[in-house]
């Protein structure tokens, strides 16, 4: 099956020049549904559900595949050579910042832009880098889920999401997560929570817009900064949106500096 198939990719939008968006952890295509129309009329949008999740076709996992981000970053490449995609401007949300930064290292001529929405290199402390979490936390974390996937997404969703004052955006991504196939939302966060970019973070050659939330308890202020310290052609942004998630907690301004940057 091609990937087209595989990855549910779906292609809109009136301009020439390619946007690909990825949606974070748990989510499908339709997270960027508050994004997408402000350059629906400039840019050839192209969106697609990572394998597990929306729409995508499941039969298609395999563990040997899927046993790193290197796996997922396969998957946008073969998007793109699929659609002949060329000055590519990647849009990846949480997880799929890194699983961009992977793609672009290994093929840096078919990406012009890289926007790193809520990205993390790792979610664990390590000396002076401090990514949010002990390794204990994920530990934990991570052990919760295994107990009992649809119990642990009801529980992180609020904490991920933020903003306690508009519950139905928390309620929106723990639905998500529940319509995820569960045994491949349990490997991906596992991947998700303990991968390492870190030293990934240099090689990028791309022209990189980083979102950063000022307030974001899975990825806070200093990831983004240890982000931006480390891609040399990189700008760091600190929206006033708070959570992880800005395309659907604060769209409005999310858009503005994705158009500043472009």
């Amino acid at each position: 099956m091609n990937a087209i198939k595989r990855n549910n990719v779906t292609v809109t939008g009136k301009g020439e020049k390619p946007m690909l968006f990825a949606h974070g952890y748990g989510c499908d295509q339709t997270m960027w549904r508050y994004i997408t129309p402000a350059f629906q009329d400039d840019y050839k949008l192209v969106l697609f559900d990572h394998i597990g999740f929306g729409h995508s076709d499941a039969s298609a996992y395999t563990k040997e595949q899927y046993a790193s981000l290197h796996g997922y970053a396969a998957d946008v490449l073969e998007i793109c050579e699929e659609l002949n995609l060329q000055d590519v401007i990647y849009v990846g949300h949480s997880v799929s910042a890194m699983i961009g930064v992977l793609a672009a290292i290994k093929e840096p001529g078919r990406f012009s832009k890289l926007v790193l929405v809520s990205p993390s290199p790792s979610f664990i402390n390590d000396g002076d880098y401090h990514g949010g979490f002990s390794r204990e936390e994920i530990d934990g974390l991570l052990l919760a889920l295994d107990g009992d996937y649809l119990g642990w997404s009801n529980n992180i969703a609020p904490v991920i999401m933020g903003n306690a004052d508009r519950p139905e955006l928390a309620q929106e991504l723990a639905q998500s997560f529940c319509t995820s196939n569960p045994a491949i939302a349990n490997d991906f966060a596992h991947i998700t929570f303990l991968s390492d970019n870190r030293k990934d973070l240099p090689q990028v050659k791309t022209d990189t817009l980083i979102l950063q939330c000022s307030e974001d308890a899975i990825a806070p202020i200093s990831v983004g900064e240890f982000t931006h310290r480390s891609i040399a052609n990189s700008e760091l942004v600190v929206l006033e949106a708070t959570g992880h998630c800005p395309n659907l907690s604060a769209p409005e301004e999310t858009i503005a500096a994705i158009q500043n940057f472009l």
